[in-house]
């Protein structure tokens, strides 16, 4: 959550619906930070997300600008990083001409923007070929809102960075949440601030240190708190047991007992693995063993839950009316230790199909797991933001979301 934003500032926010955008020049802040291979998009997952929003604002009139930036450019201009071939591609989505403008601010990105004729679309080159972008410069966000009449956040992947584009520009302009960003608010905010209880979260992945924030914030949000991956080792051992040669951080495990302590003081149930598929070596086709998790070898490791912990939790998440997930239950990635995550998420997507759960779940290698489980399309909401979804599940404020809340107030106080 945006810490110091209530429930009504939320409602505050100003989005794009029945908004006037008719000759207007639009500048649409999306997450167009795609994957490339050869210099061609490999992936246009991220530009079909936003095709809507840009086809809604172009069919209302809207002379529509994209910001966004590509990889790591390190402040300067770098030709392996340009914009264009995502232009490109983003003109067979929208099935229209995207044109390329080679420059962000200055007069080439002005002039383009005056010439642009009501239902046209640009884009402006890589941001982060300034880097008075990524130290939120005001002068630089000054220099973006000349070419804007009304600025779009629309890319809540990059609302966790306080950058010009997404904190100092919605001071400058008129600022509204795009409907992706508006999803993303809402679907987090039905699963952490208002949710329909009972309540658990799934969170794995392979350490707890890089999810102690948010272990910690969710223990006081939830009812059920599901740890799998490696994660889970480290609670196991920190309960007692032996992990053998799995991976655990033997150094936290006071941590988790910490963790463990502070949920049940908050009345939250942690849920851990009762069996095991262990194996001697990480690596695909491993010969494997489904065991009790206080019996692992001690020259073996866990590496996926056993069915006996995909009915424990099924059965958990069954008597919910909401669950967040983030992170897999094993290591889904090599056969055959994806069985566990994948079973979980295709029950979660029965229960979300017959409307007795509502499901969030965010993340890149969440994200992954649920294709491969073939229900991405089933859960009530899938986020592709990566940090931005872990800090918000850390209860940290989001300075993007905020900027767009704190706009939203002003032009009602205004």
């Amino acid at each position: 959550m945006v810490r110091g934003c209530t429930k009504m500032e939320f409602d505050q926010l100003n989005t794009t619906q029945g908004l006037d955008v008719a000759g207007k020049r639009v500048l649409v802040r999306v997450d167009f930070n795609l994957p490339m291979r050869d210099g061609v998009v490999s992936d246009a997952t991220r530009l079909v997300r936003s095709a809507p929003c840009l086809r809604d604002l172009i069919g209302r009139g809207a002379k529509v600008i994209i910001l966004t930036h590509l990889g790591r450019p390190k402040g300067k201009p770098a030709p392996e990083f340009t914009l264009k071939p995502v232009a490109d591609e983003l003109s067979q989505v929208l099935g229209q001409p995207v044109r390329f403008v080679e420059k962000c601010i200055g007069e080439m990105a002005e002039a383009a923007s005056r010439d642009l004729k009501p239902g046209e679309i640009a884009m402006f080159e890589n941001l982060r070929f300034h880097k008075e972008e990524e130290s939120n410069d005001p002068d630089f966000a000054a220099a973006l809102a000349r070419s804007g009449d009304i600025y779009v956040g629309e890319a809540f992947s990059c609302a966790h960075r306080a950058h010009a584009s997404v904190h100092a520009i919605t001071r400058l302009l008129p600022s509204y949440a795009g409907p992706l960003m508006n999803q993303e608010i809402l679907a987090l905010r039905a699963a952490l601030e208002e949710p329909r209880r009972p309540t658990a979260a799934v969170v794995g992945g392979s350490k707890v240190s890089t999810k102690i924030p948010v272990l910690m914030n969710l223990v006081a949000k939830v009812d059920k708190l599901i740890i799998g991956g490696g994660m889970a080792n480290t609670f196991l051992a920190a309960s007692g047991l032996d992990v053998g040669t799995s991976l655990c951080e033997h150094d936290l495990l006071d941590t988790a007992r910490e963790i463990v302590a502070g949920a049940k003081a908050k009345g939250c149930e942690i849920v851990l693995p009762i069996d095991a598929v262990v194996a001697d070596a990480f690596k695909a086709a491993a010969a494997t063993q489904t065991i009790p998790v206080d019996q692992v070898p001690s020259d073996m490791m866990i590496l996926d839950v056993g069915p006996a912990s995909v009915a424990r939790l099924t059965q958990v998440i069954a008597g919910c009316r909401t669950l967040l997930w983030n992170g897999p239950l094993g290591a889904f990635e090599i056969e055959p230790f994806g069985k566990g995550t994948f079973a979980l998420a295709q029950e979660a997507a029965k229960l979300t199909r017959s409307g007795q759960l509502i499901s969030v779940a965010g993340g890149g290698d969440t994200v992954a797991a649920l294709n491969a489980a073939g229900v991405a399309e089933k859960f009530t909401y899938v986020s592709t933001a990566g940090g931005a979804f872990l800090e918000w599940l850390e209860g940290r404020a989001l300075p993007g979301v905020a900027a767009l809340v704190e706009a939203g107030r002003m032009s009602r106080a205004a």
